[in-house]
């Protein structure tokens, strides 16, 4: 291991030979961390965090913290779980769960940038973007592909649908859902994500599916619950529109609405 000669590191934690660690970073007991990752200067991780394969995590990044919930006992026993191949920019923010033996979560392939807070019990999927100061609450859930652009804020428990695209400085409070774009303050759809799902490599065929159910769900004068029975009775079998119909049918904030 490169492991430079100030940083300090707890003789209970689990590192594999590859593993980098920089100047001033810390590391607790009770940490695991994968092959190939490297740990830059000044970061801290704190016990109950596990991280997997060639992550790279930039200077001043803090893992596995506690909750920031007033009141929080301290004594609980959770952590953080990271994949693999996750890139962690310059002054992230990881918060551990809440929850006796409980986890917050990001996936692998994620981006995530300068000062940007997950904070406890969120989840994030696969190749997650969030640029410079986006922020989580609590029990926020993030799907794959999901682009959550700079200086966003999101409500707790609220769920970010997969491909989907939050526009810069955005208010979060309900639903957003899946290969929609959303924007404002508070945000509300205002179209597709259309460059997204070309760049994802959604079919022409696929694009106007999902078109078409946004036609039904937000432009048909039917209410959600109408709109939700017309096309479960239209009986689309693509994947697409079925992760639309699932995703409204199991929303417990709400979806957010179309301006």
């Amino acid at each position: 291991m490169k492991i430079h000669p100030t940083a300090i590191i707890d003789p209970k934690a689990e590192l594999h030979e590859t593993v980098e660690v920089g100047p001033y970073s810390v590391i607790d007991a009770d940490v695991q961390i994968g092959a190939g990752t490297v740990i830059e200067t000044h970061v801290r991780i704190y016990s109950g965090s596990r991280i997997g394969k060639f992550n790279r995590i930039h200077h001043a990044t803090a893992i596995g913290g506690p909750p920031q919930n007033v009141g929080w006992d301290l004594n609980i026993k959770s952590g953080c779980i990271i994949g693999d191949n996750n890139v962690m920019r310059e002054y992230f923010n990881m918060h551990r769960s809440q929850e006796e033996g409980g986890h917050t979560t990001i996936g692998n392939g994620c981006f995530l940038m300068e000062n940007v807070t997950v904070s406890h019990d969120s989840h994030l999927g696969n190749n997650v973007i969030m640029v410079h100061a986006a922020a989580t609450s609590g029990h926020v859930d993030i799907q794959d592909n999901a682009f959550v652009s700079g200086l966003s804020a999101i409500h707790q428990f609220c769920t970010i649908g997969e491909n989907s695209m939050i526009g810069g400085c955005s208010k979060i409070v309900k639903d957003i859902p899946p290969y929609a774009t959303a924007d404002g303050n508070p945000a509300t759809v205002i179209g597709l994500n259309a460059i997204g799902l070309k760049r994802a490599g959604f079919s022409p065929e696929a694009r106007k599916k999902i078109k078409d159910a946004y036609k039904v769900i937000y432009h048909s004068n039917l209410n959600i619950s109408q709109a939700l029975k017309q096309l479960a009775e239209e009986n689309d079998p693509s994947p697409e529109v079925q992760k639309i119909r699932n995703f409204f049918e199991k929303s417990e904030r709400g979806v957010t609405d179309h301006r």
